[in-house]
């Protein structure tokens, strides 16, 4: 995706910026202070959230679709969507967690097609390394990385969403739509699981 095609102004946030800009303290600065609700600017509220949270939610969608190019894509998309949702939204405080489950869900998409795509691909073709996958050839070199990938989909979001991402169960609850007794199951088994894989890959 590129950012000319959606007509937004997003760009990567430069590596020599200061601390990761609130989107409060954002809107104090512009003098909106008092447009603490869906009054806020879009343009302002999500280039302050971009520019604070697009490589944070970059990391977690790579630990879910292991491929970074689509990761960006993925958040990409759901910032896209927060920027024409965002007068619709109950409670802009809520922003960063509606991003967050946005991501995860594009992620499972992303997910699912690569299952069709898989299954149906011609075999016996050898996968030809792309540009994306050299930039976390370190990253899949860990072997917590990789058994997190040997995981089902749901153990492996549990996992990175509350020991990657440091969310509680109510927040993972919300950010995965199932409930909080599914959390802890899937938590549960998915360390269970995580444990098996990295035994036997020792």
């Amino acid at each position: 995706m590129t950012e000319a095609r959606q007509g937004m102004p997003f760009r990567k946030p430069d590596d020599e910026q200061g601390r990761p800009i609130d989107v409060t303290e954002t809107l104090v600065a512009t003098g909106t202070a008092d447009a603490v609700t869906a009054t806020w600017d879009a343009d302002q509220a999500v280039t302050a959230l971009y520019s604070a949270n697009y490589r944070s939610l970059v990391r977690l969608s790579v630990l879910l679709v292991r491929d970074i190019g689509t990761a960006e894509e993925v958040v990409q998309d759901a910032f896209v969507a927060m920027h024409s949702a965002w007068r619709r939204l109950r409670d802009p405080e809520k922003a960063l967690s509606y991003l967050r489950q946005s991501v995860v869900n594009r992620s499972r998409s992303v997910l699912r097609h690569r299952a069709v795509v898989e299954k149906y691909a011609p075999k016996g073709l050898p996968d030809a390394p792309s540009a994306e996958n050299g930039a976390i050839t370190e990253l899949e070199r860990t072997e917590v990385i990789k058994a997190l990938g040997e995981l089902p989909t749901r153990q492996r979001e549990a996992l990175v969403l509350r020991y990657y991402a440091d969310l509680s169960e109510a927040e993972i609850a919300s950010t995965m739509g199932i409930s909080r007794g599914a959390v802890k199951s899937h938590t549960a088994r998915g360390m269970a699981a995580l444990r098996t894989v990295l035994e036997q890959m020792t």
